[in-house]
């Protein structure tokens, strides 16, 4: 079993990473294109300003997107939208206002969703939405959207947030609405080829065709357009790119990495051929160079090789013998191809710690200046990742002497240690090395579950496995697995993933820098937290709840399963989609809540 899903998840990035490489790029939850990536000029006058949402109707610092402005996908009263610092992201948090008849509360309540995931999951249906549930609690209820997530953007202005999350939710229900009627391709492809999605592949064919400018078939040369000096602009660029422009991403040993991967493509090109010695004499002194810091003569040089790789294919279009057919049109297919690549490590370039560090902050001082409670507390409630987020903002807090700004949290199938236990996510483990993060630097999970979808819900059910990664039997109405498979999901960064590997390796999740382990300080705190599990949760076991909830003082913590041996039983999401949580989880965490929601 373990071995047949390690293959449909390697076959799956295999192909979904070729998809984004014909489409140029990788999107949010389902999307095709990136949105424009600008400064945010909001209030300059005092400092909390900066915090500010965008509103229809207020001044130029306040406004929200209410009912008239949302975009369709959001269900919630209103859309805020939250500046990172040190960053051109604007977090979208959906807000639910309490039910004017529930008692009036005290702190607003933060909801974090899992990795990958946006708002959706914790709003799937009126019966069954949990952020309705709570704000009919008398909550002010809050939905946060990670960077990279659901209706987040990168947006300078009003019209342009407007927008792009108009964009976003239009794809996103288009995405749900195409892909039931469609098939998952099983055999990987290559990344230079067009592939699966039909209403790319003719723009994708075409584009290509333009920006080669070669005559396919063509051996003589005589009929063949080749237009060098582009060609040589851009294969500089390329080596540029490599050497400047990644400098704040990748790592020495990741850049040779990357460098060598575009060499030994070329390389492939000019195989069997006498060209090959030449090639790889360049080869050398390009690598030398672009181990040493930049300067204009060493861009210069760049430019230079650059022009003699080129000739060495314009060589091998036109004179050797036997000619190596559509040279010049494979070289500028790869040469597209591997920038595409570099694109998207620039793109996807945050890890778990920019959320902890940047976008939870955000969204707290966010949220509290909005509600106004009288401590300047919330109380949050974390899913997965959001548990994690959560668990760690306490460890980090602790460990630097702050306050966490929470009066009490709850996480749900959440834990910062996995080694004990036997999640399925230890078969992701494989994957998550360096190389292979720059192999496949997104995981576009959406698309891969959108696309599996037909696979695992009709006949032959081939991969009916995934079902139950999210939802027990019997638990999750038909619909509402459907809408949560195919609207709930995004694109992951590699990075994001390599990060929280280190939860299932000995000290459990640690910073970026490996040096602080976060369950080291989870103890120090003293915020009351109800930690739950589902007794049939694959993904965090009940035993990895566990192994997390042992480190934390017992007058702190309260832990719960839910499930029966007989059932009814509880996976990954069937806590806050579940047809009974309403009436058995929803109830358990108000009543955590009511204790702790003393002014």
């Amino acid at each position: 079993m373990a071995t047949t899903i390690q293959s449909d998840i390697r076959s799956a990035l295999h192909v979904a990473t070729s998809t984004i490489l014909s489409r140029g790029g990788a999107g949010g939850c389902g999307t095709r294109r990136a949105v424009a990536v600008c400064s945010f000029p909001i209030g300059r006058t005092k400092s909390s300003s900066r915090l500010r949402a965008f509103f229809s109707s207020s001044s130029s610092n306040d406004a929200v997107l209410k009912s008239q402005d949302k975009p369709p996908i959001c269900t919630a009263d209103e859309l805020h939208y939250v500046p990172v610092s040190n960053s051109d992201w604007k977090l979208a948090l959906w807000r639910y206002r309490p039910s004017p008849q529930a008692p009036p509360r005290n702190h607003p309540l933060l909801l974090l969703s899992g990795v990958g995931t946006n708002a959706i999951g914790y709003d799937l249906s009126p019966e069954s939405s949990f952020a309705r549930y709570m704000s009919g609690q008398g909550f002010d209820t809050w939905i946060l959207e990670v960077r990279g997530a659901g209706l987040s953007v990168q947006a300078s202005n009003t019209k342009e947030i407007k927008q792009s999350a108009n964009e976003r939710s239009g794809q996103m229900e288009a995405a749900s609405k195409s892909v039931t009627n469609s098939t998952f391709p099983v055999e990987p492809q290559s990344t230079n080829s067009t592939i699966a999605f039909a209403e790319s592949e003719t723009f994708a064919v075409k584009e290509k065709e333009s920006e080669s400018m070669a005559v396919k078939g063509d051996t003589t040369g005589m009929a063949t357009v080749w237009d060098e000096s582009r060609l040589v602009m851009k294969l500089t660029e390329t080596f540029m790119l490599l050497s400047e422009r990644l400098s704040g991403f990748l790592s020495e040993g990741q850049s040779k990495i990357m460098s060598a991967k575009l060499f030994d493509q070329i390389s492939r090109l000019l195989v069997d051929s006498q060209l090959s010695g030449r090639f790889n004499d360049i080869r050398d002194k390009l690598l030398g160079l672009l181990e040493t810091r930049q300067n204009s003569s060493i861009a210069s040089q760049i430019r230079d090789l650059s022009q003699r790789i080129v000739n060495i294919i314009d060589e091998g279009q036109i004179s050797v013998s036997p000619p190596l057919f559509d040279l010049q049109e494979r070289f500028v297919s790869t040469i597209e191809d591997f920038q595409k690549q570099l694109d998207l490590i620039v793109k996807y370039d945050w890890d778990f710690d920019h959320y902890l560090e940047e976008d939870v902050p955000a969204a707290i001082e966010y949220v509290t200046a909005e509600s106004k409670p009288k401590d300047g507390k919330l109380l949050a409630i974390g899913h997965s990742m959001g548990g994690i987020l959560l668990y760690s903002t306490l460890s980090r807090c602790a460990f630097k002497g702050r306050d966490s700004r929470f009066a009490a949290i709850v996480t749900l199938a959440s834990s910062l240690d996995y080694t004990s236990s036997k999640s399925t996510l230890k078969l992701l483990l494989p994957l998550a090395d360096p190389a292979q993060a720059l192999s496949v630097p997104v995981v576009p999970l959406g698309t891969l579950l959108a696309a599996a979808y037909p696979l695992s819900s009709r006949p032959p059910y081939v991969l009916s496995w995934l079902n139950n990664l999210i939802s027990a039997e019997d638990m999750m109405h038909p619909e509402l697995l459907k809408k949560l498979v195919l609207n709930n999901f995004c694109t992951i960064p590699a990075k994001l993933l390599l990060q929280l590997t280190t939860a299932f390796r000995e000290g459990g999740l640690c910073d970026r820098s490996g040096t602080l382990s976060y369950k080291d300080h989870v103890h120090k705190g003293n915020v009351p937290i109800l930690a739950l599990a589902g007794d049939q949760d694959l993904i965090c076991p009940p035993e990895a709840v566990e192994a997390t909830v042992k480190l934390i003082p017992e007058q702190l913590v309260t832990y719960k399963v839910f499930g029966e041996p007989g059932g009814p039983h509880y996976a990954h999401y069937d806590l806050v989609g579940g047809r009974l949580a309403v009436e058995q989880v929803y109830p358990c965490i108000t009543q955590f809540l009511n204790q702790h929601d003393s002014a």
